[in-house]
């Protein structure tokens, strides 16, 4: 305030000399809730996406509406407010309850705020509402009650019934598949990821387009209301068709690129069966630890957050048995409850290296109220996509932080199975030994006695056989193991004796 009485300009700015000096110091104070500064010290690809991620996050509590003129605006991003409805038709009360309690870690994945959550018993959902006209009365006084702007239902809903609900409730409404796009969408980074959830948004979209009256309609003929008589008749195309023909274009667009990514995967994945490369794939429910298992195997340094759905893109790395074996190890989409088909097909092609591995690793967190029902739900998705055939080693994951009961029981309903903690390394030998074991052996028995000079052969026997004895002597290196057909073709030139 330049007018009052006591004011000095050139005093003001003499004591702001300072100020450059002062700014330069706190800021080297300053240090990042997540760590230190990538750009000072050496992160993993892991750590640096997790950076990236919470470098915008929502904050609760926060307004943005101006409550006097008088102070400077602050524009927060606001968290959506929730309501979670469900219906409960099968199973039991528990079966329920953790149903409800994941769509809560769905909803706050999404970035939300979970006001209230409701569900009730019925036979069927309702046809028209899915809750049934009393309820959707009732949910209408919880809305107007809490301030609440998107109700979330458990379930897949058919247009019809979002539709209804909106017209009823007066707030957005979406089903558990929407919000499961929805997370997706933010999380994907690669272009084989984002086009795949670009395929299944559209064709979850495409279902739902809802039109808004005739002021958006072009058809015309007539005597129209609005008059437009001679030029504005005959038949015409309304602004829902035309957004529909315009999804059906991009989804050919998008089949069309994924085809191209697919032949790039199949190529290398060729290659890996060229060279008798065994692949594992990691699989399992979402946030059961698949990526913290696959960096505590591997030192892969892939992202790791508490969060469903953390990590979508699928990562392989190239890593040794103990004996000198060489395979890969891929960790793929984590799966949940009533994944939407949509996702399934769009991922097709990812989830197709599970389906084409030797091992599955199936991780299943411990930890988790209803580990048994993630078992069941992971085994629904590799039943549809073909991979129910190949061998399978169940990993239960988080032991330090699981009840000794509950690993009990899923050691005697699983027998097949190695308990580990990714946090801790705790069984991580085990794990590896299991693994070693169950890699496919080379078909053929060979004994040859190599040359010095073949020492080419000698490095593809550590790499893609099994040596069972290995002496040099005089006249090269005698070694006797298994290798498969090629390699066990190329030995048999040089015989023993």
């Amino acid at each position: 305030m330049t007018n009052a009485p006591d004011f000095n300009l050139d005093d003001a700015l003499d004591a702001t000399d300072d100020w450059d000096d002062f700014e330069s110091g706190y800021a080297d104070q300053l240090v990042s809730p997540d760590g230190p500064d990538p750009e000072e010290s050496e992160l993993t690809t892991g750590e640096q996406d997790l950076a990236e991620r919470h470098a915008l996050r929502r904050v609760a509590g926060l307004r943005t509406e101006l409550e006097d003129i008088t102070e400077v605006e602050y524009r927060q991003l606001r968290l959506e407010k929730v309501i979670l409805v469900g219906v409960w038709t099968t199973g039991t009360v528990a079966d329920a309850e953790n149903s409800m309690a994941e769509l809560a870690l769905l909803a706050e994945t999404a970035g939300s705020e979970v006001l209230d959550a409701i569900y009730q018993r019925r036979q069927t959902p309702d046809p028209a509402t899915f809750i049934g006209r009393g309820k959707v009365e009732g949910l209408l006084e919880i809305v107007q009650a809490s301030g609440a702007d998107t109700v979330i239902l458990d379930g897949d809903l058919a247009p019809s019934q979002l539709r209804n609900l909106e017209d009823k409730l007066k707030v957005k409404a979406i089903d558990r598949t929407g919000l499961i796009l929805d997370i997706f969408a933010q999380h994907a980074k690669s272009k084989e990821g984002q086009a795949q959830v670009e395929l299944a948004q559209l064709n979850y979209m495409k279902q739902r387009l809802r039109g808004w009256g005739g002021n958006l309609s072009r058809q015309a003929g007539g005597r129209v209301s609005g008059g437009e008589g001679i030029g504005g008749r005959g038949p015409g195309e309304t602004k829902i068709e035309t957004d529909r023909r315009r999804i059906n274009t991009k989804i050919a667009k998008l089949r069309r690129e994924l085809k191209d990514l697919k032949s790039t995967r199949e190529t290398m994945r060729q290659e890996r069966r060229r060279h008798h490369v065994p692949s594992v794939s990691i699989a399992g429910y979402t946030n059961a630890g698949k990526s913290s298992l696959l960096n505590r195997l591997t030192d892969a340094g892939v992202l790791v957050e508490d969060s469903l759905f953390a990590t979508l893109d699928p990562t392989t790395r190239r890593t040794t048995t103990r004996d000198g074996r060489v395979f890969t190890m891929s960790d793929t989409v984590g799966f949940v409850r009533h994944l939407p088909h949509q996702l399934v097909e769009a991922f097709r092609s990812t989830l197709e290296e599970v389906a084409d591995s030797d091992l599955i690793l199936h991780v299943v967190d411990g930890s988790h109220p209803d580990p048994e029902g993630q078992l069941a739900a992971v085994r629904e998705v590799f039943a549809e996509i073909h991979a129910s055939k190949v061998p399978e080693l169940v990993v239960i994951n988080k032991a330090d932080a699981a009840d000794p009961m509950v690993i009990a029981r899923l050691l005697a309903r699983e027998p097949h199975s190695v308990v580990v903690s990714a946090k801790t390394g705790e069984g991580i030998d085990e794990a590896l030994a299991a693994i070693e074991s169950e890699l496919p052996r080379p078909s053929v028995q060979f004994e040859s006695l190599l040359p010095y000079e073949r020492g080419d052969l000698l490095n593809r026997l550590h790499q893609e056989g099994e040596i069972e004895s290995l002496e040099h002597t005089g006249d090269g290196t005698l070694v006797r193991g298994r290798a498969n057909a090629d390699l066990a073709s190329d030995l048999a030139a040089y015989p023993v004796g």
